[in-house]
């Protein structure tokens, strides 16, 4: 293959992805406009025409602004590639470092903070525009500095020596180096899985002992009939940053920890939060995260060995619009252009999540009320002001959660 060759099926891959992700969200606006109108009959009970609305119209407006952030993208990826944005970072690294490890870690670091820059005023436009509007945000500008600066600080602790171990291997390990970076790659994955829950997440938020000893005990007797095990319930502050409720578990091993958000507890009775800790659990009951886990390994496996086939390529370079050949360059060319390419595999692996949330459900389910599961999913529905009325192909492509009325359907067929 030639460099001019492959800057054309770039070109076509990207124009292809990009219009194909336009068409799918004007599809999901034109459904949702013809369904804002009328409440689903599965939900009519339940749901107020001026709550259905406002889903709607949140929805439209968090669509329509993706729309604008992808073609932003689109541009900001041509710039970096085709346009010299690389090769301009990577001659400017070069002067300025002698060892080739410093090269490459500047090069990355100096794109990535770039491409960050970019994409703030998208970020806070959403956060304190969009979220606003509808009522959801509750995070103060202070809050939102405070937060983007944790986050580098934590990215460059943990992301920092990574790279640098990363690049090293790349350069030290000779043909079969992918195997020791995939190899490092999942250690370093399995680290933060312990440490997240104890180390990470108290940074950003707060947490404390469940303190309701009626919903104590209900939740360690559906704890027990589960087999489950965990380090402790905890009420995470959710309500400092958003209206949004939600639960989930965390850590791996002997670190896991039920969480649940303040602004959920306030808003379901307790056989509704039984019933949505059971669904949660459903994932822990049937391997759900190991699978994924495995899942997300071996595919990291795959794009590993396929980047050390390409940059041996001139042409991977050439045709990406870089004439400066390093292991950094290519680690940040592929994983830049590789969501182009595999944009297609979306509806696959949004299959496979959906496949899991009914089996998390079917396992609620038989652990719990499934009405009380069904009672809980409308009310998050009608706070989190979720569509009931996406559009059918959207949704294969972005949802890893079945639509609501699918999931509420099969839910009462138990």
């Amino acid at each position: 293959m030639t460099a001019t060759q492959f800057t054309l099926i770039f070109i076509a891959a990207l124009i292809l992805s990009t219009l194909t992700k336009l068409w799918l969200a004007r599809r999901h606006l034109t459904h949702i406009a013809a369904h804002r109108d009328a409440v689903p009959d599965a939900f009519s009970a339940k749901i107020t025409l001026d709550d259905h609305q406002k889903a709607a119209d949140y929805t439209s407006a968090k669509t329509r602004f993706s729309m604008w952030g992808l073609l932003f993208d689109a541009v900001i990826l041509l710039a970096f590639t085709l346009g010299g944005g690389i090769q301009a970072v990577a001659t400017l690294c070069d002067g300025w470092f002698v060892s080739p490890l410093a090269q490459g870690m500047a090069v990355l670091v100096g794109v990535l903070l770039l491409n960050s820059l970019l994409e703030a005023p998208f970020n806070w436009y959403r956060t304190f525009v969009i979220e606003a509007r509808y009522g959801f945000n509750k995070m103060t500008l202070k809050l939102y500095v405070l937060d983007a600066l944790k986050g580098m600080l934590v990215g460059a602790i943990l992301g920092l020596p990574l790279l640098a171990g990363v690049l090293w291997l790349m350069g030290r390990m000779g043909e079969y180096w992918w195997l020791y970076v995939w190899a490092v790659w999942v250690g370093f994955n399995l680290l933060i899985l312990f440490i997240y829950p104890t180390f990470i997440a108290p940074m950003f938020n707060k947490f404390s002992p469940l303190q309701d000893e009626a919903m104590q005990a209900r939740i360690n007797a559906l704890l027990q009939r589960c087999g489950f095990t965990s380090s402790g319930l905890f009420v995470m502050d959710g309500s400092k940053r958003s209206a949004h409720g939600n639960a989930y578990f965390t850590g791996f091993g002997k670190s896991k920890r039920i969480v649940f958000f303040d602004t959920l507890l306030e808003r379901l009775n307790i056989s509704e939060i039984e019933a949505v800790l059971a669904h949660e659990l459903g994932h822990f009951k049937n391997r759900h995260v190991l699978k994924r886990i495995v899942t997300t390994f071996a595919m990291s496996l795959g794009f590993l060995w396929l980047l050390a086939v390409l940059m041996q390529n001139d042409w991977f370079y050439q045709g990406l619009g870089v004439s400066s050949q390093s292991t950094a360059v290519a680690l940040l060319l592929f994983f830049m252009v590789l969501p182009v390419f595999s944009f297609l595999l979306s509806p696959v692996m949004s299959a496979y999540s959906r496949k899991h949330e009914f089996e998390a459900d079917a396992y609620a389910s038989q652990q719990t009320d499934a009405q009380d599961l069904v009672n809980a999913l409308v009310k998050l529905y009608q706070d989190n002001a979720s569509t009931l009325t996406p559009d059918p192909l959207y949704s294969r492509f972005y949802d890893s959660h079945p639509p609501a009325a699918v999931r509420i359907a099969q839910l009462q067929s138990h």
